[in-house]
C-alpha cells in the first residue's frame, strides 16, 4: 500500500505539469510573431512604424488628422474618424477641388476607392483599398500624404503621392 500514495500523487501533478508546458509554450509562440510594420514601394524609402503609445487608446468620437491617429483609428474601429468626408460630400458642399476649408472647416478628405492600379500594394480576392488625406487640417492644398487602407485591415502611408508606402497595421 506504501506505494499507492506516490501513484495518486503523480496522477495530480502531471497535468499541472504539463499546463505549465503548454502556458510557455504559448507564451513563447506570441513573442515570436513578426511586427506589424513593412515596405512595399516602387522605389526604396525608409520603413517606418506607427507611433502609438502603449496602452493608449483613441476616442471613437475623436477627430484625428496625423499619420500615427488616423491608422490607430483605422485598426481600432474599422473606419475613419468623424472628421472624414469623401470628395462627393465634399462637392455636394461646393468644393471642387484645392482648399477644402471654405467648404468644410475642420473636415478632412478621406473614404474614396484607391485603384492600386501600379500593383504596389499586395492584392486579394476580394481585397477593396481606400484612401484619405494626412496632415491637411488648416492647409491650402491637400498635399501628398496618404493613408490607403483595406476592407481587411491592411493599412498603409505614403508620403510622396503613392510612389512608395510603408506598412503600419495588417500582415501579409
Amino acid at each position: 500500500m506504501k506505494g499507492s500514495g506516490t501513484h495518486v500523487k503523480t496522477k495530480k501533478t502531471l497535468p499541472l505539469i504539463l499546463l505549465v508546458l503548454l502556458a510557455a509554450a504559448l507564451g513563447w509562440f506570441i513573442q515570436r510573431q513578426p511586427a506589424p510594420t513593412g515596405q512595399v514601394s516602387g522605389t526604396p524609402a525608409t520603413t517606418m512604424q506607427a507611433q502609438a503609445t502603449p496602452g493608449a487608446a483613441i476616442s471613437e468620437r475623436g477627430s484625428y488628422t496625423t499619420r500615427d491617429d488616423v491608422a490607430l483609428y483605422l485598426h481600432t474601429y474599422g473606419q475613419l474618424p468623424q472628421n472624414f468626408i469623401t470628395k462627393q460630400q465634399a462637392r455636394d458642399l461646393g468644393w471642387s477641388g484645392g482648399d477644402l476649408r471654405p467648404y468644410a472647416p475642420d473636415k478632412a478628405i478621406g473614404g474614396d476607392r484607391f485603384g492600386n492600379f501600379e500593383g504596389l500594394l499586395p492584392s486579394s480576392q476580394g481585397r477593396q483599398y481606400y484612401e484619405c488625406d494626412i496632415d491637411t487640417l488648416g492647409q491650402a492644398s491637400r498635399g501628398a500624404k496618404r493613408l490607403v487602407y483595406s476592407n481587411d485591415g491592411l493599412i498603409y502611408y505614403t508620403d510622396d503621392h503613392y510612389e512608395s508606402f510603408t506598412q503600419l497595421y495588417g500582415g501579409e
